[in-house]
């Protein structure tokens, strides 16, 4: 684990922070208690994934992607469910560590995100799981609401993560590196080997798309190892048309959700098509857009940099749900003949705990008075301390 440059750090005797992450592929809970000294300090002490009951997953993602009759008030229900679960979450988690609540400073929580309109008249983001909940029944002090504060300084809220990818990730021996998350959205963050100039956005559909097709043609809630992909061939045709959604032309900094890449912006897509085109090939054409998108926004990073004489991009670190199909990655590593694709696994954190302990590491940055966003990421004009606190 590479480190960067420390923060100072506000006195404290219990360094235990719990992260809490429900991502937009709605997976599972990841849930990890971390021991962080300071900004760069970080060790990953103990980790779960806990399951979203199935019920709950419909509904999130009926009201994430989909406009309802009763928005509000499912919307309402919601929240408190996801709060429960969170909360019920972190104690079964601790039970399975060797900490007591009392030792946790506090826990950060992502929340689970309905809406992301960054670039709307009036911007708004909106992530459940009532921290109120989390907060009372752990008996831990609880940060959440981490996106707004960015949003309310001119900034996209979006993506959060890159300052942590930052703090953990950057190499001391100045090669320039990407970490890549593949969630139910792809982000990535350019690490600069001799600058602390990081850049993050999103970069459009990671999983979340090919998830959704196998739910509905294939009865299964993922496409594992990308074997039924395999099966079928690239529609170029297709394949073009969804390349020309005009996100993908956006200028950094940007982001995105599902509620935007859903199953009806796809649905709206193949409409347009003039021909059949099989359950088979929809799906290699949804992992050759995945892979394509990454592969240019990456080819593209030279050209956003304009203070650095070598942009190359040596090496290319990989989490997220991303990592477990094969075939994406061998697809990614084709494409990028000269880049080393890898998890991080290889740089210290294993994929499946590295968005959960940025969450865990942004509470330790605001717990402390911290900021934690990045202008150069967001967009936001400065640098500003994120979420708000609800004392245990």
């Amino acid at each position: 684990m590479t480190q960067s440059e420390s923060l100072p750090l506000a006195s404290t005797t219990k360094p235990y922070f719990i992260g809490l992450m429900s991502g937009t592929s709605l997976d599972g809970v990841d849930t990890v208690i971390c021991a962080i000294e300071s900004s760069s300090q970080f060790s990953l002490l103990h980790a779960e994934t806990f399951p979203i009951p199935e019920q709950l997953k419909k509904d999130l993602l009926a009201l994430s992607q989909e406009r309802q009759e009763n928005e509000l008030d499912l919307y309402a229900q919601l929240d408190v469910q996801m709060g429960r679960l969170f909360a019920d979450y972190c104690l079964r988690l601790l039970e399975k560590s060797d900490l007591q609540a009392e030792q946790i400073c506090a826990i950060g929580s992502h929340g689970q995100t309905l809406r992301h309109y960054p670039e709307n008249q009036y911007p708004t983001t909106l992530q459940i799981a009532d921290p109120n909940i989390i907060a009372h029944q752990t008996g831990i002090t609880t940060i959440a609401d981490f996106r707004r504060r960015d949003m309310a300084d001119g900034g996209q809220g979006a993506p959060l993560v890159p300052p942590f990818h930052q703090a953990i990730f950057k190499d001391i021996n100045n090669n320039n590196r990407v970490v890549l998350n593949i969630g139910g959205i792809s982000n990535i963050t350019f690490l600069p080997g001799d600058s602390d100039k990081a850049l993050g956005y999103d970069i459009g559909p990671g999983n979340g798309l090919m998830d959704d097709w196998c739910i509905r043609h294939f009865d299964c809630a993922y496409d594992q190892s990308g074997k039924l992909a395999a099966q079928g061939k690239v529609d170029k045709k297709l394949l073009s048309l969804l390349l020309s959604d005009s996100f993908f032309s956006q200028k950094a900094p940007k982001s995105t959700g599902r509620e935007y890449f859903s199953y009806q912006w796809l649905e709206a897509q193949l409409k347009q098509q003039q021909y059949d085109i099989s359950h088979f090939d929809v799906l290699a054409t949804l992992l050759e857009l995945t892979c394509l998108s990454i592969s240019n926004e990456i080819s593209s990073l030279s050209t956003m940099v304009n203070d650095k004489v070598d942009n190359t991009i040596n090496e290319l670190l990989v989490c997220g749900g991303g990592v477990k199909n094969s075939l994406l990655m061998q697809r990614l590593q084709e494409l990028m003949p000269k880049v080393t694709v890898s998890s991080t696994e290889n740089y210290g954190l294993h994929p499946d705990w590295v968005e959960a302990s940025a969450f865990a590491w942004l509470a330790h940055q605001t717990f402390n008075g911290l900021s934690a966003n990045l202008p150069s990421v967001t967009g936001a004009k400065d640098k500003v301390i994120l979420g708000a606190i609800w004392q245990a």
